[in-house]
């Protein structure tokens, strides 16, 4: 037997082609990017959550001489997220990159460890979170959902939760 995986994302021209909400969110990502602490790849992410309550939060990637020991935006937003506000539901997230030593023209999705974390948000808050990837320049991508991201995602209600 063969099982397909597919999925279907909504792709803009530029930040002026999103609703205002959705540009703000954007926006807010790109601007923390700015300070991130990448000073050994050069590579500036910064990622931005819109919660329920209408509040934006954002977070930038902070690397460290010890690489394994550098965090990504996505996992420093969406664990400061869950300490802060571990009721709120994230209802949306942009994550803007941008590189020293080039200009990305396309949006590059999240690394595999932190789609598994933002899979198993999405799972805990029991709703979809919409996400908007975008590169320095060039289009962006819309996505109704983390689980598009990492369709056969590592989730089993085999391990036990305390």
């Amino acid at each position: 037997m063969i099982k397909k995986v597919s999925f279907s994302y909504k792709v803009y021209d530029s930040l002026n082609d999103l609703s205002e909400p959705d540009k703000k969110l954007v926006l807010a990502s790109d601007e923390i990017l700015q300070k991130a602490y990448a000073i050994y790849s050069g590579f500036n992410v910064g990622a931005s959550a819109l919660l329920e309550n209408g509040e934006i939060m954002t977070a930038n990637n902070q690397e460290n001489m010890a690489l394994p020991s550098s965090l990504c935006a996505e996992r420093v937003l969406l664990y400061y997220c869950r300490a802060h506000f571990p009721d709120l539901v994230v209802k949306k997230m942009a994550i803007s990159v941008k590189a020293l030593h080039a200009v990305i023209k396309e949006p590059i999705t999240p690394c595999g460890a932190c789609r598994q974390v933002m899979v198993e948000y999405e799972r805990n808050q029991q709703s979809d979170i919409t996400v908007f990837l975008k590169g320095e320049v060039g289009q962006i991508y819309e996505l109704k959902s983390i689980g598009d991201l990492l369709p056969l995602a590592f989730k089993t209600d085999a391990l036990k939760r305390h």
